[in-house]
């Protein structure tokens, strides 16, 4: 796909980055966490209570798809323009995601213990 390899392209500073097709579109990994969907020619990047602040004030909205007939809003907003544009807001965009997505593994980690 030219806009994933586009992307890859952008992502060139950021060590370990890879994309794996998925669910019609594909997803951005980093050392095996995956922080970033590509959905019709769309990015968007993982979020969490820390980070979604920022995209909700730009007005970047959320990843949805239907189930059931059902809107499902995901964890994953879609990327801001400059990111697409600058490779150096590209990687910074993407470390703000990548650590959304540790957080999350994180927090998954610690529940799983508990139990």
């Amino acid at each position: 796909d030219p806009f994933v390899e586009y992307l890859l392209e952008l992502l060139a500073g950021l060590p370990g980055v890879s994309a794996r097709r998925m669910f019609g579109g594909y997803g951005l990994f980093r050392n095996g966490l995956m922080f970033g969907l590509v959905a019709d020619e769309t990015l968007y990047f993982k979020v969490d209570a820390e980070s979604v602040g920022e995209f909700t004030a730009r007005g970047l909205g959320p990843f949805v798809y239907e189930k059931n007939g059902k809107p499902m809003p995901m964890s994953y907003h879609q990327a801001p323009g400059e990111a697409l544009d600058d490779p150096d807001e590209m990687v910074a965009w993407a470390e703000r995601a990548f650590a959304a997505a540790v957080r999350a593994q994180l927090s998954k980690a610690k529940t799983k213990a508990k139990k």
